[in-house]
């Protein structure tokens, strides 16, 4: 409840006219580039983003926070959004997000999820299946790999995909992380076939992700429209992630 009041407090020192914007983690890097080449077209209007895993800031938008978007890591956190009445505005799909084996040890990620059951790695980074979509998506792959069980006890759990990033940066051997992160200027160094491999799409349901316009304010509007637009649709296949034209 603290945390509640808090962010009211916070928000209310935004202007009306500012957009506030949930934002999943690993849409992160490419919504810093969506919000340079809105601000090319309307350089008057304040976004200010929160960052953190789709189930977290769902409950925050139930709880009442003051957010004028909701950029989810999938689809279900929305529509229960829309279906409780929060907001008039049905959700709508703005990508499809893709999974990928991840390390900087020296490994050999040709093996792709047969690496996993390896001797060599003995932490995995995950996400979490209960707070991050990409997590669901994970044990899916898994699952279906049949390889869930035997490499459970290596996972190191974190609580958004964005944190996954960084245990796999930091405390772990590898990770399966969202595809989009790596594109990242910091992510650069790291390349695709040597650093970092597709995970095979048939074993788990790409993520859809899904926006959902929680404001009636027109630049709320404006900006929301600017997601699905040609301008935005580049940006976020730059990032590595599936989009319809």
């Amino acid at each position: 409840m603290k945390s509640i009041i808090l962010l009211f407090a916070i928000f209310s020192l935004i202007s009306a006219k500012d957009i506030r914007v949930a934002v999943a983690a690993n849409v992160s890097y490419a919504m810093q580039d969506i919000i340079k080449a809105y601000k090319m077209k309307d350089s008057n209007t304040k976004i200010t983003t929160t960052i953190g895993s789709s189930g977290k800031l769902a409950a925050q938008i139930l709880n009442g926070a003051p957010y004028d978007i909701f950029l989810s890591a999938n689809q279900k956190y929305p529509q229960n959004l829309y279906e409780k009445n929060i907001t008039k505005e049905p959700p709508k799909v703005y990508v499809k997000g893709q999974l990928v084996l991840f390390s900087t040890k020296d490994l050999n990620i040709s093996k792709s999820l047969e690496l996993l059951e390896s001797k060599k790695v003995k932490k995995i980074a995950v996400a979490n299946p209960k707070t991050a979509p990409y997590g669901v998506a994970t044990k899916e792959a898994l699952i279906n790999a049949k390889i869930y069980k035997k490499i459970e006890p290596k996972f190191v759990y974190g609580e958004s995909i964005g944190q996954t990033l960084i245990f796999t940066l930091k405390a772990a051997d590898i990770g399966i992380v969202a595809k989009s992160q790596l594109y990242s200027k910091p992510m650069s160094k790291y390349k695709e076939g040597k650093d970092f491999i597709d995970i095979n799409s048939s074993l788990y349901t790409p993520t859809k992700q899904a926006a959902l316009l929680l404001s009636n304010k027109d630049k709320a509007r404006e900006f929301y429209n600017f997601l699905f637009s040609k301008e935005a649709k580049d940006i976020f296949r730059k990032y590595g992630y599936i989009v319809n034209d």
